[in-house]
C-alpha cells in the first residue's frame, strides 16, 4: 500500500504558522480533520527550526492533532529537544511517531537513532551528507548504507525506517532528478523490506504555479514505478491523492512504458496523456527543462 503522508500542517503556512505562534487549535484541528476525510496515512507536523520553545511548541501541536486524528505523526524540525517532545507526547494508540529526518551526518546520528530505539519509534533516514545533496544515485546509496548500518547496530526493525532519495527542483537541477528516480530502483536489491517517502514538491519548486501540479503528479508515478512506497505531498489535492491511491491506472501505465524504453506513438495519444509523455521524458533528463516544454 502506498502511504500518503500530507505536508500542509507546516509553520510556513499562511494559515496554521500564525496559529501555531499563538497557540489557536482551531485552524491546526479543521486542517487536520480536511487532511484525514482526504485520506492521510500519516500527517507531517513541520515546525521548522523552533528554535525559541520548540519542545513546548511540539507538544502542544502533538496533542492539538491528537485531539481529533489518531493518525501516526512526521516530526519534522531540526531542534532535536523538540523532536524528544513530539515522541513523549505521541499518543501510543496512533501508531508509531516518525521522526523527519536523520541525515548521514554525525551528530544527527548520534542523537536520533537512539532516540527511535528508546521511544519504539521510526524515522526518515534522509541521504545528505556532511557534503550536502548527494552528486548522483552512487552517493545516494553511500550515504543510505551508513544509516542503515548504523540503525542495523541498534536493532531498529527495517520496517520501521524510511529512506528518502532527496528530490530536488527540476528547473535548477535536472540531472538530479533522474538520479534520485534511478536510486529510488536500486532500494528494492539495496534495502528490501525497508520503507521509502520523499519530499514530492520540492520538484516543482521554482517552476511557474500553473506547471507544478503536472509536475508533480508525473513525479509521483515515476516513483512509484521505480518502487516508491510513500510520499509527503499535498493531501488538499484530491488529484493527486487519487494518483497516490491507484486512481489513474492508465497514466501509470503509459509513464511506465517510456520509464522502460518503450514510449508510444504521440500521435495516438489524446491531450492529458501527451502532457504526461513530454512531462515524463522531460524528467527522465531525455528533453531540456524549460517552462515551455509542453509547447515543444
Amino acid at each position: 500500500m502506498f502511504r500518503v503522508v500530507a505536508e500542509n500542517i507546516n509553520v510556513m503556512s499562511k494559515s496554521i504558522g500564525p496559529a501555531m505562534k499563538n497557540r489557536e487549535k482551531k485552524p491546526i484541528q479543521e486542517m487536520t480533520e480536511k487532511l484525514v476525510a482526504n485520506g492521510a496515512d500519516l500527517l507531517d507536523l513541520n515546525l521548522g527550526p523552533a528554535r525559541k520553545a520548540g519542545d513546548e511548541l511540539m507538544k502542544w501541536v502533538v496533542e492539538t492533532v491528537h485531539e481529533v486524528a489518531d493518525l501516526p505523526l512526521y516530526l519534522d524540525t531540526s531542534n532535536i529537544q523538540a523532536i524528544e517532545a513530539g515522541l513523549k507526547a505521541h499518543k501510543p494508540s496512533a501508531g508509531k511517531p516518525v521522526i523527519n529526518s536523520i541525515s548521514a551526518r554525525p551528530e544527527r546520528m548520534e542523537a536520533l537513532w537512539p532516540m527511535v530505539k528508546e521511544y519504539n519509534a521510526a524515522a526518515v533516514a534522509l541521504v545528505l551528507g556532511t557534503e550536502g545533496i548527494p552528486r548522483d544515485s552512487a552517493e545516494r546509496a553511500a550515504n543510505a548504507a551508513m544509516l542503515m548500518a548504523q540503525a542495523g547496530e541498534l536493532e531498529i526493525p527495517v520496517e520501521d525506517i524510511w529512506i528518502d532519495p532527496i528530490v530536488v527542483p527540476v528547473s535548477s537541477q535536472q540531472q538530479q532528478v533522474a538520479s534520485c528516480t534511478e536510486f529510488i530502483g536500486m532500494l528494492g536489491d539495496m534495502a528490501p523490506g525497508y520503507s521509502n517517502t520523499c519530499g514530492l514538491s520540492n520538484v516543482s519548486n521554482g517552476s511557474p504555479e500553473k506547471l507544478r501540479p503536472i509536475m508533480n503528479q508525473c513525479y509521483l508515478m515515476m516513483l512509484k514505478h521505480a518502487g516508491m512506497t510513500g510520499a509527503i505531498l499535498d493531501g488538499l489535492d484530491t488529484e493527486i491523492l487519487g494518483i497516490a491511491k491507484g486512481k489513474r491506472p492508465d497514466l501509470e501505465e503509459l509513464i511506465g512504458k517510456i520509464m522502460d524504453g518503450n514510449a508510444p506513438d504521440m500521435s495516438g495519444l489524446d491531450e492529458e496523456k501527451v502532457r504526461f509523455a513530454k512531462t515524463t521524458k522531460m524528467m527522465l533528463g531525455q528533453t531540456l527543462y524549460s517552462d515551455s516544454w509542453l509547447d515543444l
